[in-house]
C-alpha cells in the first residue's frame, strides 16, 4: 500500500535479534473485514516480549525487523465490531507482517480484542493482561486450586508471583509461600497474602533448598513455577501425595531432574502454562476475574509508566528483573492525570489494598507464553 502520513505511525523497532529497540515508524497494512484499528492507552512491557526479541524464545523468532509488543489497552478507531469510541484490550501477536503494541496505533483481530469494564483504570487494566492470566489460569484453571491448600510460588517477586501470591490468597489457600532471591522484594509479599517467604542462597542443592522450604511452608499441594532447574527439584521434595505443579517460565535454568520414583509415589502431576499459545477466548473468565478484583480494589499493582520516546531505558530496566510493572502509557489515553516519566524517575501507580488486616517472592516469574 502507499506509504502516507494517514497510515504511518510512531513505532518502536526491533531491528535484529538480541537488539535493543529503536524509535522510528510503521505503516499499517490496509484495515481489513475482521479487523480493528486501536489506539493504543497502555501497553505493558513484559518479559515475554523480551525473550522473543532475544531471537531464543522456544516458540517465536523473527529474524526482520519488526515492532514488539503483546497486549495493549486502546480506543477503537474504526471496527465493523467494536464501537468507535470505546475502551477495548488487546492481544497483539507482533510479527514482521504485524506491528505489535508499542507504537501509536496497532490493528487487530476482531476476535483478539475484548471490551474493558467501564471505569477501570486503563493502565492498572493492561498492567495484569499477560501477568495476571500467567498467574491465575495456571493456579486456578490448571491446577484447580482449592481452599485450604498450600500454595508455592517460585520466583515470586516479579510482576507474575506477585499476582500469583494474591491471586492465592483470595482464592481461599490455606497458606502461600514465595520463593525468590531479594530478600526485601521477599519482604514485601507479606503484605499481599504471603504467609512466609523463602530467599535463594547461591549455589545451594535442591535438598538443602528442599529442607529449608519444608520448614517454611510444610507439605504443598500447588507449585506455581516460574524458575525451573534447582527450585523446581527443591519444590517436588515438598510436595504434598497428589500436589499439582504448573511450569510457566525457566529464569533458573532449562533443565530440571525429576526423579521417577519421586513422580510416581506421590502421584503427581506436572503440567505446563503457554499464555501464547492460549486463545484470547479462553482468558477472559480469568481477565474478568482480575479486572473484577482491580475494580473493587483487591488487587495491588505496582506500576511505571513511560512514553514511546523512552521505551529503550524501559527496556534496559526490564532486563535488571525489576519488581515493577513498566508499562507505555501514551498521552493521548483516557487516564485522569497521566504522568509517564523516565523509568529511572516513574511514578509509582498503586491499586489500594483490600480492607481489613493483612495476612502472614527477584526476578519475574517467566516469560508466559
Amino acid at each position: 500500500m502507499n506509504d502516507t502520513p494517514a497510515n504511518r505511525v510512531p513505532a518502536a523497532i526491533l531491528d535484529a535479534p538480541g537488539a535493543e529497540p529503536r524509535l522510528g515508524s510503521v505503516v499499517l497494512p490496509r484495515r481489513t473485514p475482521h479487523s480493528t484499528l486501536v489506539s493504543v492507552v497502555a501497553a505493558p512491557l513484559n518479559p515475554l516480549d523480551l525473550a522473543i526479541a532475544s531471537g531464543t524464545f522456544h516458540s517465536a523468532r523473527h529474524a526482520a525487523p519488526y515492532v514488539p509488543g503483546s497486549e495493549c489497552v486502546g480506543v477503537v478507531l474504526d471496527s465493523d465490531r467494536h464501537p468507535p469510541g470505546s475502551l477495548v484490550y488487546a492481544e497483539c501477536h507482533a510479527s514482521p507482517a504485524t506491528p505489535g503494541a508499542f507504537a501509536a496505533q496497532v490493528l487487530v483481530a476482531d476476535d483478539e480484542l475484548l471490551p474493558l469494564p467501564h471505569g477501570l483504570d486503563p493502565v492498572s487494566a493492561a498492567a495484569v493482561g499477560n501477568s495476571g492470566t500467567a498467574a491465575f489460569m495456571p493456579l486456578v484453571e490448571d491446577a484447580g486450586l482449592r481452599p485450604g491448600e498450600t500454595v508455592l510460588v517460585l520466583g515470586a517477586t516479579g510482576a507474575v508471583g506477585q499476582l500469583a501470591v494474591q491471586v492465592a490468597h483470595r482464592s481461599g489457600a490455606g497458606r502461600v509461600i514465595g520463593l525468590a532471591r531479594d530478600q526485601v522484594a521477599l519482604d514485601r509479599l507479606l503484605a499481599l497474602g504471603a504467609d512466609a517467604v523463602v530467599a535463594l542462597r547461591a549455589g545451594e542443592g535442591p535438598d538443602e533448598l528442599g529442607d529449608r522450604l519444608l520448614a517454611a511452608a510444610g507439605p504443598v499441594d500447588v507449585v506455581l513455577d516460574g524458575l525451573y532447574g534447582v527450585p523446581l527439584e527443591a519444590a517436588l521434595r515438598v510436595c504434598a501425595p497428589r500436589a499439582r505443579v504448573v511450569n510457566i517460565g525457566n529464569l533458573a535454568g532449562a533443565t530440571a531432574r525429576v526423579p521417577a520414583g519421586l513422580l510416581r509415589g506421590k502421584q503427581l502431576t506436572l503440567s505446563g502454562f503457554a499464555g501464547l499459545h492460549t486463545p484470547l477466548r479462553d482468558k477472559e473468565a480469568a481477565l474478568t476475574w482480575l479486572w473484577t478484583a482491580l475494580g473493587g480494589g483487591g488487587l495491588q499493582v505496582e506500576v511505571r509508566t513511560f512514553p514511546l520516546a523512552e521505551l529503550p531505558a524501559a527496556w534496559r530496566a526490564q532486563t535488571t528483573s525489576p519488581h515493577v510493572k513498566y508499562v507505555m502509557f501514551t498521552e493521548d489515553g483516557h487516564r485522569p492525570h497521566p504522568t509517564p516519566t523516565q523509568p529511572e524517575h516513574a511514578t509509582v501507580t498503586r491499586t489500594p489494598a483490600p480492607p481489613g488486616p493483612a495476612r502472614d517472592a527477584d526476578r519475574p516469574a517467566g516469560a508466559s507464553a
